[in-house]
């Protein structure tokens, strides 16, 4: 039996009330023809009233990530709840390749759902497992049950129980408002980190998932802040004359990287956090800016305009000279590494404006994924099958995903308001 440790996901949880306006919608807008088929059967409920539907949950989730497609409910001949109930004919029938069946009860305060994989063509039961859970906490339950599903089929850690943080504004002129927000990763449980009247821009999670970098406009000057999720408690870390942006975290967590134009042109520095000493990494007559860690933590990559247009280059912390990794078009930017380090992710301008796209560093193959209208701000999930990032849906600010194959994306707009500025959080457990 597996116990949900609901003390642990409540340290994640903001302690302001959810803003319904900021809540994010999931529309999937093009699905992967070869995704694995699927059947999450409802949940049993043995004397249980639940808010939340948590095999739909977890449905949604492995939909979402775009490696299955759960087949829809009214196409289901039968509904079992265990194991010792399916009949594999049935599903095999349906070209089911998996199923997931399960059934919760209820004993006091705590909730007990019993969930099973089986495997449709080879008449097996491959995992197994109670997990106990509150009423509150009915959804991190079934992200988690996804997780333990994705996992077992694709011997890849799901990333479902993750976060993301996003920057929403809304009203026109002088009148604007910006939130930055924190979410569950399929956009729900939508909480308020910051409001401001000025612009909040480059959310950055810590490798642990407790706290989170960003650039502030509050007292009309950038400042880089650093602020403990639960809490709200904050520093000030950076507020000099000029640019002060696009921080990012060293994968110990012991530094940030950051843009400042302290000493002129806009060059790539260093902060030890404990210290707050600086140490300048470029030192060019061009812009350089939007830095990222390798993830052993001994490179960054950067956007450079030292070739003419913005191009990624990679600096060796223990010195050497810069090296340009993209030579693909005239434009790439904002590129994130993948967390195995053998790809990036980045904004490549082609032949349809601005998308999402990936370049394997041995070979330089540089690929489009997204079909977006000029996408931006790319964010790379834990494990790194999805890639979320910010575009344009109508005259409105969303965000949107896009798999790192390119066969899958949807969108997440928010009711009111823009949404941009994309952060996914590392794993949280």
């Amino acid at each position: 039996m597996r116990v949900l440790l609901t003390s642990c996901l409540a340290a994640l949880v903001l302690l302001c009330a959810p803003l319904a306006q900021a809540e994010l919608t999931i529309d999937i807008t093009r699905g992967n023809e070869e995704a694995t088929p699927i059947a999450v059967v409802p949940f049993a409920e043995d004397g249980a009233e639940l808010p939340q539907d948590i095999a739909q949950i977890v449905a949604d989730d492995l939909r979402r990530s775009g490696y299955f497609a759960p087949l829809e409910r009214q196409n289901m001949f039968a509904q079992p709840s265990s194991s010792d109930e399916v009949t594999y004919g049935d599903w095999q029938a349906l070209d089911t390749r998996y199923l997931v069946v399960g059934r919760v009860s209820q004993e006091g305060g705590n909730i007990s759902i019993r969930y099973e994989l089986m495997d449709v063509s080879g008449e097996s039961r491959m995992l197994g497992e109670t997990v106990t859970t509150k009423l509150n906490q009915l959804r991190a339950a079934a992200h988690y049950i996804s997780d333990q599903v994705f996992e077992a089929i694709t011997d890849i850690r799901g990333a479902f129980s993750t976060r993301i943080a996003y920057v929403t504004s809304e009203g026109v002129g002088d009148n604007i408002q910006y939130r930055l927000m924190v979410a569950d990763a399929d956009g729900h449980n939508s909480h308020q980190a910051l409001t401001s009247n000025e612009p909040i821009m480059s959310p950055a999670w810590s490798p642990d998932g407790n706290k989170l970098a960003y650039v502030s406009f509050e007292g009309g000057r950038p400042g880089i802040y650093v602020q403990e999720v639960s809490s709200g408690r904050r520093v000030k870390l950076t507020s000099f004359e000029g640019l002060n942006s696009a921080p990012a975290w060293s994968p110990d967590g012991r530094r940030l990287a950051m843009t400042l134009s302290r000493d002129g042109q806009p060059e790539i520095y260093t902060m030890d956090i404990a210290t707050r000493d600086l140490t300048r990494i470029t030192s060019a007559p061009s812009i350089e800016t939007e830095p990222a860690w390798a993830p052993d933590g001994q490179s960054l990559i950067y956007t450079s305009d030292r070739s003419g247009g913005p191009q990624i280059y990679r600096q060796n912390l223990n010195g050497g000279s810069p090296e340009r990794l993209t030579y693909t078009g005239n434009y790439n930017a904002r590129a994130q590494f993948a967390p195995d380090g053998e790809s990036l992710f980045l904004i490549h301008k082609g032949n349809n404006g601005y998308q999402v796209a990936r370049q394997d560093l041995d070979s330089g193959r540089l690929v489009e994924l997204s079909d977006a209208r000029q996408a931006e701000s790319p964010s790379v999930a834990p494990n790194g099958t999805m890639v979320i990032f910010a575009t344009q849906q109508g005259s409105r600010g969303v965000l949107g995903a896009v798999s790192a194959d390119g066969r899958a994306s949807f969108r997440l707009p928010a009711a009111q308001g823009d949404v941009r500025e994309p952060a996914w959080s590392p794993f949280l457990n």
